[in-house]
């Protein structure tokens, strides 16, 4: 597991959390002021998309997309979730599909049943999970999903994580107001870190953390496009369509170098994409490598991404040696 770490503090006057790993900063969270995943509101509905299938909302913060409504009427209120941040001059991407998302369990109050992270692969603990839930909660209509952290958890704590999220369903689903508004605020940075960073960990939340054991040396290293890998080095760059990776040997000139290059890349391009908030299209320049060698860097990119929070389609390698990515927009980029 390694020597963990959490820091609690403020980054460029917003709230922040940062996880180190033997020193090595694994993931970070900066609050934003653009409303962000998990925010929840009662939108009117504006009009529909011809062609698209889609909707555009009003909300107080402005307008928001619907990719997929069927039946909707113009003016009418419906209860919306914010999916991904959204791109520059575009409405806010919402979906119908609510989350409650905790440190132990997701409320899915649209999909009844309980089930358990495929993470937790002892039958004999997921037996006991089930038995928990079912022998110490009230019947619940939602739908309850028990995450990775519950393998070792205390029970009690599960219990309580549990209950207070049914409540909190509850009190949205019971909300008679018909007025558009915002139902829920997201999680800030430190309730984040609480809710996602669950294995066991030293953390440190008195004020100048960040500066007192180093963490601003280590985000200020993300402000370079440059990152330097043990086989080589290659560059992150945004433009307004797209991200940009372009991969490179350095001075090593053995045969192998452009293979380990990418293949550190790929170890290591999950977490600097996480840690710097990149979304959307993401486009890798790889160093030349045969077509044999392709499937080595589509296995390491597929086992890196496997193990990263956030979602990331791997779209597959274009007829000019490309390789194309899809990554969710569910972190705020900062520089």
């Amino acid at each position: 597991m390694g020597n963990r770490s959490i820091f609690l503090d403020h980054f460029q006057d917003q709230e922040a959390s940062a996880l180190v790993v033997d020193g090595v900063l694994q993931d970070f969270f900066i609050e934003s002021n653009s409303p962000s995943p998990g925010q929840i509101y009662r939108a009117t509905v504006d009009r529909p998309i011809k062609g698209q299938g889609g909707y555009f909302l009003k909300t107080p913060d402005g307008p928001a997309f619907l990719r997929q409504g069927k039946g909707l009427s113009q003016g009418s209120r419906i209860l919306v979730q914010v999916s991904g941040f959204a791109e520059i001059g575009k409405a806010i991407p919402v979906s119908r599909k609510i989350l409650l998302k905790s440190r132990y369990v997701i409320i899915t109050p649209e999909n009844p049943g309980l089930n358990i992270s495929r993470q937790i692969k002892n039958e004999e603990r997921r037996d006991e999970l089930v038995a928990l839930i079912r022998l110490n909660l009230r019947d619940f209509k939602e739908g309850m999903i028990l995450r990775s952290s519950c393998i070792n958890a205390v029970d009690k704590e599960i219990l309580d994580d549990a209950e207070e999220m049914l409540n909190l369903a509850e009190k949205i689903s019971s909300d008679e107001s018909n007025e558009e508004g915002l139902i829920l605020e997201p999680d800030k940075p430190h309730a984040l870190a609480w809710r996602e960073w669950s294995e066991d960990a030293d953390v440190f939340s008195e004020g100048g953390s960040f500066e007192t054991h180093g963490i601003l040396d280590l985000l200020e290293k993300l402000k370079s496009e440059r990152v330097e890998t043990n086989d080589g080095h290659y560059f992150i760059e945004i433009t307004r369509a797209c991200a940009t990776v372009d991969i490179n040997t350095g001075s090593d000139t053995s045969p192998a170098a452009a293979l380990k290059a990418n293949l550190a890349m790929a170890k290591d391009l999950p977490r600097q994409l996480r840690l710097r908030g990149i979304g959307g299209q993401i486009i890798l320049d790889p160093a030349p490598i045969s077509k044999k060698d392709r499937k080595i860097v589509d296995t390491a990119l597929k086992t890196a991404f496997r193990k990263d929070p956030v979602e990331t389609n791997i779209v597959g390698w274009t007829a000019m040696g490309l390789i194309e990515l899809q990554r969710a927009r569910v972190r705020p980029s900062w520089k």
